[in-house]
């Protein structure tokens, strides 16, 4: 039977993948589905860097304004919601198009990665959660490198919720989350798929994120995070854990001056996008666009895509290559 196909188009974050999401999106005749943990929340736009409706050229996106900021996302949830998305679009005859860069949401639905046991008992999961507001995250983090070493090195601190789940999936269990992925990401994928990684070099990434995070404040992150505020948002919920959230309702509840706050966000942002590339070079079959190579010419990146997708046969639902 043949296999569906799928394509990916990630990188770290600012590294410009929206516009050659759409381009690309455009030139093979996909949907794209959002790989991103804060773009699922209504109201949350500039500081997910949500992208405009004017900016969508006519592409259907998936996965974006889905929940409200009270709600929790987790992988599980993203995986059911994005495997459905993916139905639609091949009823369409359309290509899927996961865009973001969540790489381990990304990972869940091209391996089809089990989550049956998971980490998905509520009582356990209060107890970490507990113990993080109690002890501090630091200490919940400690308690993680003991029980799982490899998770411990993956996961920062400051993701309780990605920490309590390691640590919920130990106790059910009593294995290593990092083991129980490791076997899953040996899978072989059920798509006929390409995954493309976009990068760059890192001090233009690293400027890219400091302008970012000041086009942010300018465009009004600040307010948007105190309307959240006003709303009733606080910062143990899922949503107030994204970057520039978490640390604009720190200032504005006192625990850090303005110029803290910025200086925290474009670091630990800076830090972030280096994670998601050490993730990145970690998994298999990756396509590595680097812009630097192609002279910062989206047209020129699209076109070797393309030329890619067509060397490994990819077509949409009508068997037509694209």
């Amino acid at each position: 039977m043949k296999k569906k196909p799928l394509v990916i188009l990630t990188g770290p974050t600012a590294v410009g993948k929206t516009a050659l999401s759409i381009a690309l999106a455009k030139a093979i005749g996909a949907e794209i589905i959002s790989a991103d943990s804060m773009q699922v929340y209504r109201g949350m736009d500039i500081g997910s860097a949500k992208i405009k409706p004017e900016e969508m050229a006519g592409i259907r996106h998936h996965l974006i304004d889905v929940l409200e900021p009270t709600e929790s996302f987790d992988v599980v949830r993203f995986q059911t919601a994005a495997l459905a998305a993916m139905e639609e679009i091949y009823s369409r005859g359309r290509i899927p198009l996961l865009v973001g860069g969540t790489g381990f949401y990304i990972q869940s639905v091209l391996y089809n990665i089990d989550f049956t046991e998971n980490g998905n008992d509520a009582g356990l999961r209060k107890k970490y959660e507990d113990m993080a507001v109690r002890e501090g995250v630091f200490a919940l983090h400690r308690l993680l490198a003991e029980k799982d070493p490899v998770s411990a090195e993956n996961i920062p601190p400051q993701n309780v919720k990605r920490v309590v789940r390691a640590l919920t999936f130990f106790e059910q269990s009593g294995r290593r989350l990092s083991e129980h992925n490791a076997q899953q990401r040996a899978k072989e994928s059920p798509y006929a798929f390409a995954y493309f990684v976009l990068t760059d070099a890192r001090e233009k990434l690293y400027a890219r994120i400091d302008h970012r995070v000041d086009q942010m404040m300018e465009e009004g992150l600040l307010d948007e995070v105190r309307r959240l505020k006003a709303a009733g948002l606080t910062k143990d919920m899922v949503s107030m854990q994204g970057l520039g959230y978490k640390e604009l309702l720190a200032f504005l509840e006192g625990e850090l001056t303005k110029e803290e706050a910025l200086r925290i966000i474009k670091r630990d942002t800076r830090h972030f996008a280096k994670r998601q590339l050490t993730w990145f070079r970690r998994e298999k079959e990756v396509i590595w666009m680097d812009k630097q190579a192609y002279g910062y010419d989206d047209g020129a990146m699209l076109a070797a895509m393309c030329d890619i997708l067509r060397e490994r046969g990819i077509t949409d639902a009508s068997g037509n290559t694209v």
